[in-house]
């Protein structure tokens, strides 16, 4: 299941929460998830407003008398991460969460010149932060999202007061998150794109830019808290099956490579399956010569800029390397589409690229022929030259 994000009028981690229900997410059920976290002091209010004359869902995190200002189990990282570890979500959520708050604090502390384990978090600590955060993530679980895009996102304009004083929209720790993710500034005055509404889609989208190609099943319409005359506060979503491909092809990639001459070359394999495991574009390894005439290997990691670090600390934990460098370029690609056919043997899933209007070329999926070539004990070239053959029949009819 695809998640695109439709952040015309900006992002927050309200907004987020109310597209999801308003998609199907179970009020009831969210609730029930949240109660996994030993948090108390708040209830979750659902109900459908208008933005601009259009209708969506709004959810708001209520406090409850005496709790407002109160700060789920402090306001330090140690003191989020003790209240999330002794929780009973499922790991992937717990661990999911806490990198995204991880990158709440170290946004926070860069701005402020602070360790991130010693910053205080002020209102991004809050009881409603971390509803948010762990919302959204029940919310695409419980949807069975696998995928996330997003449009770039619509900062506003002006200034937003906080309880460092006014300051300038996007706030400082909004811009230290959103670095490297396309952004405009309409001309709305007021913050668009909350700190908790960056962190969530820079951390989970895969990719930013026009809706990417799907068959949209469902829609949801998240609200905002302000109600703009010239424009919906809302945010959009839609769900659906696609190859999740943004429309536009020419994207940016960042490129990570390391040179390693002291390790076991078995350990690669594991290396570049849990790379791919974790959002890696293309993962491959080039023989090359260093110094001293030591032969070694370049191992070379394309991805989008939001995995970057995540990518780069498997680099270090799983390999030899010391050090490695990165920069980003550019890329074109062809637009794709996977098609199930029948054929002989059984159904494949069969990979068409689009060269240009009426011209394309077609691939079967390597692991389909794998999975043939064991099943009924026969050649595995024979298998693709055969569901090969089989294929130009199929594209030729009319």
């Amino acid at each position: 299941m695809i998640a695109y994000f439709d952040c015309f009028s900006g992002i927050s981690g309200d907004m987020m929460l109310g597209a999801l229900v308003d998609a199907g997410v179970s009020p009831l059920e969210l609730k029930r998830e949240l109660s996994r976290i030993p948090l108390k002091g708040y209830t979750l209010k659902t109900g459908s407003v208008k933005r601009a004359g259009l209708r969506a869902t709004k959810v708001d995190v209520v406090l409850k008398a005496g709790a407002r200002g109160q700060r789920a189990g402090g306001r330090e990282w140690s003191d989020i991460e003790r209240l999330i570890k002794s929780s009973d979500l499922s790991h992937s959520i717990k661990k999911q969460g806490l990198s995204i708050f991880k990158k709440l604090f170290k946004a926070e502390a860069r701005v402020h010149g602070r360790r991130y384990d010693r910053v205080h978090l002020h209102e991004l600590g809050a009881v409603d932060c971390i509803v948010d955060i762990f919302g959204v993530l029940t919310g695409l679980d419980i949807l069975g999202v696998n995928s996330v895009y997003s449009s770039p996102l619509n900062v506003g304009s002006g200034s937003v007061k906080t309880e460092h004083g006014m300051l300038p929209v996007p706030a400082p720790a909004t811009a230290e998150i959103l670095k490297n993710i396309p952004v405009y500034s309409s001309d709305v005055k007021g913050e668009l794109t909350t700190p908790t509404g960056a962190v969530l889609i820079s951390s989970l989208s895969s990719g930013f830019g026009s809706i990417p190609e799907m068959s949209v099943s469902k829609t949801g319409i998240g609200a905002g808290a302000a109600n703009f005359r010239q424009r919906p506060n809302v945010l959009r979503l839609f769900l659906g099956n696609g190859s999740g491909e943004i429309k536009n092809p020419d994207s940016g990639v960042v490129v990570i490579e390391t040179n390693i001459d002291d390790m076991n070359p078995q350990v690669y394999e594991y290396v570049m399956d849990k790379l791919f495991t974790n959002g890696a574009l293309d993962v491959f390894l080039t023989q090359i010569i260093m110094k001293k005439g030591r032969p070694g290997t370049t191992l070379t990691v394309l991805c989008n800029d939001n995995q970057k670090d995540a990518l780069m600390d498997i680099l270090f934990r799983e390999t030899t390397s010391i050090g490695a460098r990165f920069y980003r370029a550019e890329r074109k690609v062809l637009s794709r589409d996977i098609k199930p056919v029948k054929t002989g043997y059984g159904t494949v899933n069969v990979k068409i690229c689009r060269l240009e209007m009426d011209t394309s070329r077609t691939s079967v999926e390597y692991e389909d022929c794998k999975k043939i070539a064991r099943k009924f004990d026969i050649p595995l070239l024979e298998v693709m030259k055969t569901i090969g053959c089989t294929q130009k029949k199929v594209r030729g009819k009319k």
